[in-house]
């Protein structure tokens, strides 16, 4: 029987028949209530607990399952078994998002979108966690609580203020690329289902030799991409606050499967120490001219869950569920979210998150950890077997053939400061704003002036200045916008 078909009686939790639930018991008709009511004591203390702590960030969000498609060779460079040949297929579930806003806020915002895909391999799951942007606003990952702070609301007033999210970017000049994007007319998505995605991060790719490559994943829409504009978004919002979740359910339902086709650039591990651009830093992109996108294979997302809370508001992704083949980077956002994502779950779900099923491991030939106890353990936590490695029974045993090669790394701990590294921030922005039409470029001032409004004129005048910094026309435009509609 599926849930959809049940018509079976009510019980409680403990499966004792329920007579009554439609009136509380109490003292005569018009008397107090009885705590001897256990069906209302369960029924409310349950209600009391059914909501979870939200995201931190992507709070609100939409989700899918499908299917991944190998259709071209690329073990050459990883012997992920997912890779391994042409036509290999996997389950996949992926969860798109919003990042700024809370679980009630509206889909066509502002903002940049979550992009997270799970695969569930032979191997186990491998969780690719972007967004619908190549980079990001910052590029060490001290800065995410303080980003977290910048979008959301104001400690006093309760409120979205412009100082505090433009005082904190400009004062970030390698935000300018992420912001350059946001107030695109890439920032407000038509739906899901018109966005490319990406891994974002650079990873890398270990192949049967022991050979690294450095590598980025993207996601390339094959529905188009369409965006909104300011007023089309804000006319919508006022029809419909979830435009982005019924589109892709809808879609779903009907049959328009949405698909998107996986890439990615390659770069050999050598490469790194000179190429042009920092190669770690996500605010960074590689030129497509330098290394050419590879077409990898296929995502379909084919199916709606049953139940949005259970699929959907607890997923657990994590850019730290890894598959032999498949690995980090010195990427220092990358290894701060390798930590912080796991974390976050762990307090959002709890510590045997990876027992609810949309985020168990269901593809994987083997799970065998010794991971036991804490809340909610229900599979059985390994019996009497103790979780002891080195023992006597050949228990737990590790597998070296899955060791990683060596990797260099600095021999001098400290804090460096990255900016004396590369503090080449200006150039790439230009050059996405100089790829721009003059409609394109026009609607981008006009974009940012208003998102910026109400901020101070000293981190209005940052801005163009960084802008300028760009390209000249970049800062002349915005603010020619700004003044326009008293924006400076």
């Amino acid at each position: 029987m599926t849930f959809a078909d049940n018509t079976d009686p009510l019980t409680t939790a403990a499966g004792a028949p329920v007579a009554d639930n439609q009136n509380s018991l109490t003292a005569g008709a018009r008397g107090p209530l009885l705590l001897q009511d256990l069906w209302l004591v369960e029924k409310l203390a349950h209600f009391d607990r059914e909501v979870i702590p939200e995201r931190r960030m992507h709070a609100k969000g939409s989700g899918a399952f499908g299917k991944f498609t190998v259709t071209h060779d690329i073990s050459r460079y990883t012997k992920a078994a997912l890779f391994s040949k042409v036509g290999n297929e996997v389950e996949t579930f992926a969860r798109f998002s919003t990042v700024a806003g809370e679980r009630g806020a509206a889909d066509a915002e502002r903002d940049i979108r979550g992009f997270a895909v799970r695969f569930y391999t032979s191997q186990g799951n491998w969780d690719v966690v972007g967004n619908n942007t190549p980079v990001f606003f910052h590029r060490d990952p001290l800065k995410f609580p303080d980003l977290n702070h910048a979008v959301k609301r104001d400690p006093r007033t309760n409120l979205r203020s412009p100082e505090n999210n433009w005082g904190f970017w400009t004062n970030l000049p390698e935000a300018l690329h992420q912001v350059t994007i946001v107030m695109s007319d890439r920032g407000i998505p038509k739906s899901y289902r018109h966005m490319h995605g990406f891994g974002s991060h650079t990873f890398s790719f270990i192949n049967a030799e022991g050979e690294r490559h450095w590598v980025k994943f993207h996601f390339r829409t094959k529905q188009g991409i369409e965006n909104l504009t300011d007023a089309e978004a804000t006319e919508l919002i006022g029809q419909d606050r979830e435009s982005h979740q019924r589109d892709l359910y809808e879609a779903i339902e009907q049959g328009d499967y949405p698909k998107w086709t996986l890439y990615v650039q390659v770069m050999p591990e050598a490469d790194a120490a000179t190429y042009r651009f920092h190669p770690f830093d996500l605010t960074k992109v590689w030129s497509k001219k330098d290394y050419p996108l590879i077409e990898v294979g296929e995502l379909e997302l084919n199916r709606n869950p049953e139940n949005y809370f259970a699929d959907v508001e607890q997923a657990a992704f994590t850019p730290a569920n890894l598959v032999p083949g498949i690995s980090v980077s010195p990427d220092k956002m990358l290894q701060g979210r390798l930590f912080s994502y796991g974390d976050a779950t762990r307090y959002r779900l709890g510590v045997n998150h990876h027992q609810i099923p949309v985020n168990c491991p269901r593809a994987a030939a083997l799970v065998n950890s010794y991971h036991r106890d804490g809340a909610m353990r229900v599979d059985g936590n390994q019996g009497g077997v103790p979780g002891v490695q080195p023992n006597t029974y050949g228990r737990w045993a590790e597998q070296p053939q899955y060791a990683e090669p060596a990797e260099a790394a600095g021999a001098v701990a400290d804090r460096f400061d990255f900016r004396e590294d590369d503090d080449n921030y200006f150039e790439q922005p230009g050059n996405l704003f100089r790829l721009m039409t003059e409609d394109e470029r026009q609607r981008l001032f006009e974009n940012t002036a208003r998102a910026i409004k109400g901020a101070r004129k000293e981190t209005v005048e940052l801005h163009i200045e960084n802008c300028g910094k760009a390209d000249p026309a970049y800062g002349a435009g915005v603010r020619k916008a700004c003044e326009e509609i008293g924006a400076l």
